[in-house]
């Protein structure tokens, strides 16, 4: 994966020439305001290193959300709220299939969804007949998983401490089901890219028959980015296919499926894209359908994907404002995105790192990070107080966070900001971890 660099406007000189060179005043590009349903172009030319840094522009893509302050939410991990322009297209998708009922939904949503599958999967580089929808990434992979036919008595199954507890879940369902055996491993603490790759490399060796390995692209508990494609191949070159969480990875950062080459991948619709909550997307390469069983019942033909899960009704609605929220996201850009949530990141983590008795999870390496990190105050990985600290940041600085588990070294707290956080919010969480750690 390829993913710019870190270098912003606060921290290159270069990057503040090219502003000045831009002409930029000191509260950013000159521009009308944003309305309702007209998302901020980025200025052209400006290289998204450099826009990360330009507070004039994203307070104006900030001014397209609509969202609470009391408390501030850093825990846009969770799922992304909709931009104003995409949540006005749902309401008017609501009213449409509410006044049209079954006359819509019978005669015209069918060219309509399909539509939108094809855009999907155009953003991810793949055909159309490779995607169907799910009503989250969960829901998607576990399908795959449970459905897997390339696992049986004697092979194993393997899997990291830091993914997702519900697809761990269905891991241990598939090697149950089939008489495998269960794999795991630990996600080295501090994570290097060469750490990560050598903790995959020795579980396969320990585990010589793996046939399915279950990746996580973006980990949902620290933020810690995986080198995927590397990972991929060497799990191909040991006769093990892989099941890619890509949940948190569409829409926080430019990539491909095709770039990866993982065979079975989740992707959720509502979290970095901006859509409904509702919607998520899987994809089973062309070649590889056959490895996922048809839903149980499903009557043929199987030749197609969307018979690996039967959804029945599906919302509407949400479906149609999918392609809303990628028409909201390339108005902006999808690397441009990336490097503000970076920007953002860096923000409060870099410093926080400087402060005694603060452990921040996630290297600061731009292959590695994203928009998501975690933190622990003082090595403690204890679960009832990791909850209590996401607490007291809520309760006694009006900062919303959550506390992760299933770490093997112990709980910690999320922090996840969005393109609606503001700088002084990132401020703020900085002097309460000040706080915090002195006490």
């Amino acid at each position: 994966m390829t993913m710019p660099s870190r270098r912003t406007l606060l921290r290159g000189s270069a990057a503040a020439a090219a502003l000045a060179a831009l002409g930029h005043r000191a509260g950013g590009l000159d521009a009308a305001e944003p309305t309702a349903d007209a998302p901020p172009p980025p200025p052209a030319g400006v290289p998204p290193d450099v826009l990360a840094g330009d507070e004039g522009y994203w307070r104006r893509v900030a001014r397209q959300y609509d969202v609470t302050e009391t408390p501030v939410n850093l825990e846009a991990g969770y799922f992304g709220t909709m931009s104003r322009p995409v949540l006005a297209a749902y309401q008017r998708h609501i009213g449409r299939v509410n006044r049209e009922g079954a006359t819509f939904a019978r005669r015209e949503y069918p060219a309509i969804a399909r539509a939108v599958r094809d855009r999907v999967a155009r953003a991810l580089g793949v055909g159309a007949d490779e995607v169907a929808f799910a009503r989250n990434a969960t829901e998607a992979l576990q399908t795959m998983i449970r459905q897997y036919r390339g696992v049986g008595a004697g092979d194993s199954v393997l899997f990291a401490d830091l993914d997702y507890p519900a697809m761990q879940d269905a891991m241990r369902g598939l090697a149950a089901a089939r008489g495998a055996t269960v794999a795991t491993l630990e996600i080295p603490e501090p994570a290097s890219r060469q750490g990560v790759l050598d903790a995959y490399a020795a579980a396969l060796e320990r585990h010589p028959r793996t046939r399915l390995v279950l990746l996580t692209h973006v980990n949902n508990k620290t933020g810690l980015v995986h080198p995927v494609r590397e990972l991929t191949a060497m799990a191909a070159a040991r006769g093990a296919e892989v099941v890619l969480d890509a949940a948190h990875a569409f829409g926080q950062f430019p990539f491909t499926l095709p770039e990866i080459g993982a065979p079975f991948v989740g992707v959720n619709l509502h979290k970095w894209v901006g859509a409904p909550v509702g919607v998520a997307a899987f994809h089973v390469r062309r070649d590889r359908l056959d490895a996922i069983a048809p839903a149980p019942g499903e009557p043929p033909p199987h030749d197609r994907i969307d018979s690996r899960l039967h959804t029945g009704t599906t919302d509407f609605a949400a479906v149609m404002a999918i392609a809303d929220a990628l028409d909201f996201q390339d108005t902006i850009g999808v690397s441009n995105k990336a490097a503000r949530l970076r920007h953002l990141r860096d923000r409060w983590a870099i410093p926080a790192r400087r402060i005694p008795g603060v452990d921040i999870l996630t290297p600061d390496d731009p292959d590695l990070v994203g928009a998501i990190t975690s933190f622990r105050l003082r090595g403690d990985g204890d679960e009832r107080r990791n909850a209590g600290l996401a607490r007291t940041l809520a309760e006694e600085f009006g900062l919303f966070t959550v506390a992760r588990s299933g770490l093997a070294r112990g709980d910690c707290v999320r922090v996840t900001p969005a393109l609606a956080t503001r700088p002084e919010h990132l401020d703020r969480l900085v002097e309460a971890l000040r706080v915090l750690a002195a006490r």
